[in-house]
């Protein structure tokens, strides 16, 4: 398998910002939903989680977009490399999860 096409910066650039709109998403539920925060978590705790997940899901986005410049030649095949971009980017939504709540809710 090799790589058959240029990439598109702006379709990139375009799926690590809806990797990162859906990190931002799911990450705000956990800390928008805390109303008492611990006091050892201190006065600015929720800014790592916010940067991080978002930053994270996006890298998991760009594998997604990049999946079909693999190319490859049988329809079972890119089922796969699809199926196994999804759950990259599902396993790196978690990676940035964990470590954005490393230390706060995720103790």
């Amino acid at each position: 398998m090799a790589f058959s096409q240029q990439i598109n910066w702006k379709q990139l650039i375009t799926g690590m910002v809806i990797g990162g709109i859906i990190g931002l998403g799911i990450i705000s539920m956990f800390v928008f939903g805390v109303d008492n925060p611990k006091p050892e978590w201190g006065a600015n705790w929720r800014i790592r989680p916010l940067i991080l997940t978002p930053l994270v899901a996006a890298m998991g986005g760009a594998a997604f977009y990049l999946t079909p410049f693999l190319n490859p030649k049988s329809n079972f095949i890119r089922v796969v490399l699809y199926a196994f971009s999804v759950l990259a980017f599902v396993v790196a939504l978690w990676i940035g999860i964990v470590l954005g709540l490393d230390g706060t809710m995720w103790n």
